[in-house]
C-alpha cells in the first residue's frame, strides 16, 4: 500500500468579489554548503526617454513621473545591491532626418555597481527625453553591461514600442537567452497600446520574466519599484550539473552532494542512489517558480511527486506529494524524503530489494501545472547518506524549545533570496531585515546535537490599509533536508504583525533518535546541520496596491548544550551531504544491468512516519456599508 505523505495544502484567501487563493509553497532550498552571503541579482533599469515621454502626465510628463518611480525605488534598495541605470532617447531628436543617430543613441549612465543612491539620483535627474526608440539595442547594451555570469535582471520602462528594428527587441531577448546567459528581463508598459504591449510581453517571456502595465504615473511609481525590488532578489537554483533519465535503468548515480538539473511539465525524471546497509538515504527536489501577474489562483497550484523503486525498478510503495498555491508569487516548492529502507530487513525468506543495502532509483514529477509557467524549470536535487550507527546516542525528548524575548534594538541582517544564500543568524537574539511585497527571505542557523531553536517574526506596520494593499505573510521551519518541520501563515493588512500569534515556532532537541519518536511531528529534527527560517511578505492583493516596504523582527532563542551525538558504524568522510567534500562531485554514468549488488542490513527495522494533510478551509465575511464581499482568511497550520 502506498504510503501517501502530503505534508501540506495549505489555502489563504483574500478576496474583493472574488477568493484569492494563498498557500505555503515548500520554500526554496539550501545548498549543503559552507555560509554565503546574502546575494542579489545585479540589476540594470532601462528608462525610456524617446520624446513620446513628454506626453502629460498628473505628475507633470511621462518623464517627470518615470524619474520619480526610479528615485522611489533607489531610496528603498536595499544598501548591498547592484542596481545600473541605462537610457535611449537623450542625445537627438525624434524627426526622420535624426533617425539614423537617434538608433544609436543608448547609453549606460550608471555600471550595474553597488548601490550608489546619490549617483544614481544624480544620472535621473539630468534625463531629458527627446529622441527615438532603440530597445533592442538598449537590451545588448544592458546585458553588456552587467556581469558575465549569476543571475543578472534587467527592468525595462517604455511607453511605447521599439522605433528603430532592427534588431527586433523580443528577438535580441530570445538571443540571449539561447546564449546561456542566467539573465531576465521585466518589462513595464507606461500608458502602452496592444502593439507594444505584445512586443514588450514577448521580450519578458522569451527570458522567464513578467510583464507588467502601469497606466499612469501613480501606477508606475507603484509599479516599478515593485518589479525592480522584486528582480533584485531572485530565487537562483545550484549544484553540480546532472542528467536525470526518463527510464530507471539509464539513471545517472549521484554521490551526496547538491545537484543541478531540469524537470519538465508532467515529465518523469529518474536518479540512482547506492545507499549502504543500514544507511539513512536523503533525497530532495525543489523547483522554483517565476513570478506572474494576473494568474487566477485556480490557476496558480503545482505539485511535486516523489517516487522510490528497487534496483530492479519496482516501486517501493513510498510516495511524497507536496502542493505549492500562489506559485506566480515566486514560491519553490520542494519535496523531501528521509528514506529507510537499507535499515530494514526482509523476512520471512523473501527477496525484497526495497529493504537492505543497494540501488535505489529516486523518481521526480512535476504533475499538476500552473497557468503561464515555463515548459522546463531547473531543479535543484540534495542528496545524502547517513551511516548506520552503533549508539544512537540521547534519546528522545518530546519538550519544544521554550522561547524567551530578547531586547534591544537588534542586529541588522539581510535575508538572502533561497536557502543557498540564506542569511545566517549567529544564535540567540533580535534580527532585524526590510522586505519588500513579494519577496521571500531566508535564514538559517546552525543547531548541533543537542540544541533546538525557538524563533518569532514581527512585520512591522507600512501605513497602507485597505482591501488593495492586503497581502499574505508566512513563516516555515525547515530542517537541513528540505523537509518543513513547521508553518504559519495570516493575512498582512499594513497593520503590526505576529507570526505566530500566541507562541513561537520552535523544535526539540536536534537527537538522532528523534526519527523513532512517539511525537510524529519530531521526527524531522533528527539530523544536525543548517535550519532554515523562511519568511514572505506577499504581493498586494490588487495592482493597486502600494507595495511599500515592511520592517520585519526576528526574536530567535537557540538553546541546549552540544551533545556528542550518534556514532556512526563507518566514517561520514564527506559529510551527510557531501559538504565536507573538497569540491563538487560528478555523477556516475549509468549502464544497464550495472545496479550495485544488495548488501544485508544489520539494522533492526524502524516504522516510518506518515505525514499529515492540513487543509484551511475559506471563510467569506461581508464587510462595510457598501456590501463589498471580502474573502479573508486567517488560516494557520500548526503542529499540536
Amino acid at each position: 500500500m502506498s504510503i501517501f505523505s502530503q505534508h501540506v495544502i495549505r489555502l489563504t484567501a483574500a478576496t474583493a468579489a472574488t477568493l484569492l487563493g494563498l498557500a505555503v509553497a515548500a520554500l526554496p532550498a539550501q545548498a549543503q554548503q559552507g555560509p554565503q552571503s546574502p546575494q542579489y541579482a545585479p540589476t540594470m533599469l532601462i528608462l525610456d526617454a524617446s520624446g513620446s515621454m513628454q506626453r502629460p502626465d498628473p505628475a507633470g510628463t511621462m518623464m517627470d513621473a518615470a524619474k520619480n518611480a526610479v528615485r522611489s525605488f533607489v531610496g528603498t534598495a536595499p544598501a548591498e545591491s547592484k542596481v545600473g541605470l541605462t537610457v535611449y532617447g537623450t542625445s537627438t531628436g525624434n524627426s526622420e532626418a535624426e533617425k539614423t543617430s537617434g538608433c544609436r543613441d543608448v547609453q549606460v549612465l550608471h555600471k550595474p555597481e553597488t548601490l550608489d543612491r546619490t549617483a544614481l539620483t544624480s544620472a535621473v535627474d539630468g534625463i531629458k527625453a527627446s529622441g527615438w526608440t532603440p530597445m533592442g539595442t538598449a537590451l545588448r547594451q544592458a546585458a553588456d553591461a552587467l556581469p558575465k555570469s549569476g543571475p543578472r535582471s534587467i527592468v525595462l520602462v517604455s511607453d511605447g514600442d521599439d522605433t528603430c528594428s532592427p534588431p527586433d527587441p523580443c528577438e535580441v531577448a530570445r538571443e540571449l537567452k539561447q546564449q546561456g546567459l542566467d539573465l531576465v528581463v521585466h518589462a513595464i508598459g507606461f500608458a502602452v497600446d496592444a502593439k507594444a504591449r505584445a512586443q514588450l510581453t514577448c521580450m519578458a517571456q522569451a527570458t522567464g520574466g513578467t510583464y507588467n502595465d502601469a497606466a499612469d504615473g501613480p501606477a508606475l511609481e507603484r509599479t516599478l519599484p515593485r518589479v525592480s525590488s522584486a528582480a533584485l532578489r531572485n530565487y537562483k537554483a545550484v549544484g553540480t550539473p546532472i542528467t536525470g533519465t526518463g527510464k530507471y535503468d539509464t539513471a545517472p548515480v549521484a554521490s551526496p552532494g547538491q545537484y543541478l538539473d531540469t524537470l519538465g511539465q508532467k515529465e518523469k525524471r529518474y536518479w540512482a542512489v547506492d545507499v549502504p546497509a543500514g544507511a539513512t538515504a536523503y533525497f530532495s527536489g525543489t523547483l522554483s517558480f517565476p513570478r506572474l501577474p494576473n494568474i487566477s489562483s485556480t490557476e496558480d497550484m503545482n505539485t511535486l511527486q516523489l517516487r522510490i523503486y528497487d534496483a530492479d525498478g519496482q516501486d517501493c510503495n513510498v510516495f511524497e506529494s507536496e502542493q505549492a498555491t500562489s506559485s506566480s508569487d515566486g514560491v519553490a516548492l520542494t519535496v523531501a524524503k528521509a528514506f529507510d529502507g537499507a535499515t530494514k530487513q526482509s523476512t520471512g525468506g523473501s527477496s525484497d530489494k526495497c529493504k537492505g543495502g543497494g540501488r535505489y532509483y529516486f523518481q521526480l514529477t512535476w504533475d499538476r501545472v500552473s497557468a503561464g509557467v515555463p515548459e522546463r524549470l531547473p531543479i535543484e536535487l540534495l542528496v545524502g547518506i547517513e551511516p548506520a550507527v552503533t549508539d544512537a546516542g540521547q534519546v528522545a525528548v518530546a519538550p519544544l524549545t521554550a522561547f524567551t524575548e530578547p531586547s534591544g534594538t537588534g542586529t541588522p541582517v539581510s535575508g538572502g533570496p533561497s536557502f543557498t544564500a540564506a542569511s545566517t543568524l549567529t544564535g540567540s537574539g533580535r534580527y532585524t531585515d526590510t522586505i519588500r511585497q513579494g519577496e521571500f527571505v531566508f535564514y538559517r542557523v546552525k543547531l548541533d546535537w543537542g540544541q533546538g531553536l525557538a524563533y518569532r517574526v514581527h512585520y512591522g506596520g507600512n501605513g497602507r490599509h485597505g482591501v488593495d494593499n492586503i497581502a499574505n505573510v508566512r513563516t516555515t521551519l525547515y530542517n537541513p533536508i528540505r523537509e518543513a518541520i513547521d508553518s504559519d501563515f495570516s493575512s498582512y493588512t499594513g497593520s503590526d504583525t505576529v507570526l505566530p500569534t500566541n507562541t513561537a515556532m520552535a523544535t526539540v532537541p536536534i537527537r538522532y533518535s528523534n526519527r523513532k519518536s512517539d511525537v510524529l511531528d519530531t521526527r524531522n529534527e533528527a539530523v544536525a546541520g543548517w535550519y532554515y527560517i523562511a519568511v514572505k511578505l506577499g504581493s498586494s492583493f490588487t495592482d493597486k496596491g502600494d507595495n511599500q516596504p515592511v520592517s520585519v523582527q526576528l526574536d530567535l532563542t537557540v538553546t541546549g548544550a552540544t551533545e556528542s551525538g550518534p556514532t556512526y558504524a563507518t566514517a561520514v568522510g564527506d559529510g551527510v551531504f557531501g559538504e565536507n567534500s573538497a569540491g563538487p562531485k560528478s555523477p556516475t554514468s549509468r549502464t544497464p544491468g550495472s545496479a550495485a549488488a544488495p548488501a544485508e542490513s544489520t539494522a533492526s527495522e524502524s516504522n516510518s512516519s506518515t505525514g499529515t494533510i492540513v487543509v484551511a478551509l475559506l471563510c467569506v465575511a461581508v464587510i462595510g456599508a457598501a456590501g463589498v464581499l471580502i474573502g479573508l482568511l486567517v488560516a494557520r497550520w500548526r503542529r499540536v
